[in-house]
């Protein structure tokens, strides 16, 4: 029997029948089967590509749940503990192979995207060159050689060991006899690296399609990936500066030496970064691209669902009030004379308010990224922040994500009791690339190059004022790094991690470089226990961290999912420390 495809999206259609006979005599409409599917190479990469932003809350392809709600950064938000189930995330202790449920739906859809992949692989290799002609078929194999590492390094992100299947195993009808433990960690990293370079030596630099990767944005991967493997395997026994791996430190010089001689750069205000309208400005290097309806015609646009969740209460019609930041992330901003507060800022709670200055003084960046009671939502006064606009303030405080959510004004997507963002989904933004470059500058030594990157980025920051936070400008004070700060390389170390927390929070990333950097277990089992003592005006909330713990040797990796374990039993090997 052959098989069914449908490209892209399937068309909604409703059907009555009058008895099982006209069913089974039904012919499918708006599909074509295998053989005709692969004479279509073209459109079989578009049907990959439509894969980037193909997700839902339950399986967020840009990990939002796993890169920030078990981090320091944010709490899980919502009407309680019990909502969405993403609650073992934020205190690891419960965390299992069954819990939290969501983790199957994002392994399936993760292979659902690669099988995409391999099955445009299997049809630029038969048709490719005669349809599309020798290079654009290159080309195309390049793109999708790309997307396919892009997942996979994704599940390796969360998984550590996983099973490789490539188009090869897909032809030959191999995949259910592919063992998670075939390779090692290292040799999967080794397999996304040779896509990524595949991509990076074919690809131009520049495409013509907005929307196509090209060689910077492999570059921007390979870079990733050689910084990833620099610091050890992610486990804490064999992670951290001890283990660092100088020539993986060079390569990711090496890469980020194109991103640097590129058509990318510093956007000039950082607040520009996450409004909707900048979304291809010259800071994005990579994203999944987004839409309004007004934009392309359709019921909801090319909504980013993944985020539907995290609006603020109140101020739209289904923000259901997730991803809310921690009083720890605040106190991260505080500033002593222009600079962070490295070993007390978290000595006490503080928040500014606005209109009524105090010698405390903070990053500009704070006002960017996280919206307080009594300052504008996202910089407009009419929507202005109350405690109000809080679901569950006992529960999960005042505080709510800004870097996700659009301006109100710009009017808002939803369907039914969801509401949708067509914000910019970013991979690669060109900061986050250069703190990438100075991380490993500094493990090289050239610390100097590495004080230079972050105090660009951080005069950045201090422009980043006047145009959207004027209203807070007797509150921000920052300055630049003096030599003395990267005079040591553990000092300097902490400066640019400290500065990439500062850039990058509520960007989905905190516990994998918290992770990478071999020091999660002894900063989250800090935070657990200051931030169970949350105190917002009065209000006391995050007592919940009384029961969370991160246990080194085991909760560095996420569990297998239960059903994929089991779905072939013995197939699979669980993470350790895991049942």
């Amino acid at each position: 029997m052959k098989k069914i495809y449908t490209f892209l999206t399937a068309c909604a259609f409703g059907l009555s029948f009058t008895s099982c006979d006209d069913f089974l005599d039904y012919q499918p409409t708006a599909v074509i089967d295998e053989d005709t599917a692969f004479s279509y190479p073209e459109e079989m990469v578009t049907a990959a590509y439509a894969m980037l932003g193909d997700c839902w809350y339950t399986y967020p392809f840009n990990l939002w749940p796993y890169g920030d709600l078990t981090s320091d950064d944010c709490l899980k938000g919502g009407w309680g503990t019990g909502d969405t189930n993403y609650h073992h995330l934020e205190i690891w202790s419960s965390l299992s192979s069954r819990n939290p449920d969501h983790m199957d739906e994002l392994w399936y859809r993760l292979y659902c995207a690669i099988s995409r992949c391999n099955r445009a692989l299997v049809s630029l290799q038969q048709n490719g060159t005669q349809t599309l002609g020798a290079d654009v078929a290159a080309q195309r194999e390049a793109e999708v050689r790309f997307l396919r590492a892009h997942f996979y390094y994704k599940l390796l992100t969360v998984w550590y060991q996983v099973p490789w299947i490539d188009e090869v195993a897909f032809s030959n009808n191999t995949v259910e006899q592919i063992s998670n433990t075939q390779f090692s960690h290292k040799e999967l990293m080794e397999k996304v690296i040779a896509d990524f370079q595949t991509a990076y030596d074919v690809l131009p630099a520049t495409q013509a399609d907005g929307g196509r990767v090209n060689k910077i944005a492999a570059a921007a991967y390979l870079a990733k990936c050689y910084l990833d493997m620099a610091w050890g395997d992610g486990y804490e026994a064999t992670t951290g500066p001890e283990h660092v791996n100088q020539d993986y430190m060079q390569r990711v010089v090496d890469y980020t030496d194109d991103v640097v001689n590129s058509q990318y750069g510093y956007l000039e205000d950082f607040g520009d970064i996450f409004l909707p309208e900048n979304k291809n400005s010259k800071e994005s290097i990579f994203a999944v691209q987004t839409s309004q309806y007004t934009e392309d015609n359709t019921s909801y646009g090319r909504a980013n669902w993944s985020i539907m969740l995290n609006g603020a209460w109140g101020i739209w019609s289904c923000g259901w009030d997730c991803h809310k930041p921690s009083q720890n992330l605040v106190n991260a901003f505080k500033t002593e004379n222009g600079l962070p507060m490295f070993d007390h800022f978290n000595d006490k709670i503080d928040y500014p308010v606005n209109g009524q200055p105090t010698a405390q003084k903070w990053d500009p960046r704070l006002f960017h990224t996280v919206g307080m009671p009594t300052f504008p939502f996202k910089y407009e006064e009419e929507y202005t922040l109350t405690t109000a606009n809080s679901r569950t303030p006992n529960v999960y405080g005042y505080y709510t994500s800004l870097k996700e959510q659009p301006q109100r004004s710009q009017g808002e997507i939803y369907n039914g009791s969801w509401q949708a963002f067509a914000t910019t989904d970013y991979v690669f933004r060109y900061t986050d690339v250069m703190l990438m470059r100075a991380e490993a500058l500094v493990e090289l030594n050239r610390l100097e190059e590495a004080r230079a990157i972050v105090n660009d980025i951080r005069q950045r920051a201090a422009n980043s004022i006047d145009k959207h936070i004027a209203y807070a400008a007797d509150q921000c004070e920052i300055a630049l790094y003096p030599a003395t700060y990267f005079s040591t390389k553990e000092q300097a170390r902490e400066c640019v991690q400290w500065e990439t927390r500062l850039e990058m929070a509520m960007e989905n990333e905190r516990y994998f470089d918290l992770r990478r950097w071999g020091i999660a277990s002894e900063t989250l089992n800090a935070f657990f226990a200051s931030e169970q003592q949350d105190v917002f005006e009065g209000q006391t909330y995050a007592e919940y961290y009384k029961d969370a713990h991160y246990t080194v040797g085991k909760n560095e990796y996420f569990p297998i999912p239960y059903n994929q374990m089991f779905y072939i039993p013995g197939l699979y090997t669980q993470n350790r420390g895991y049942e």
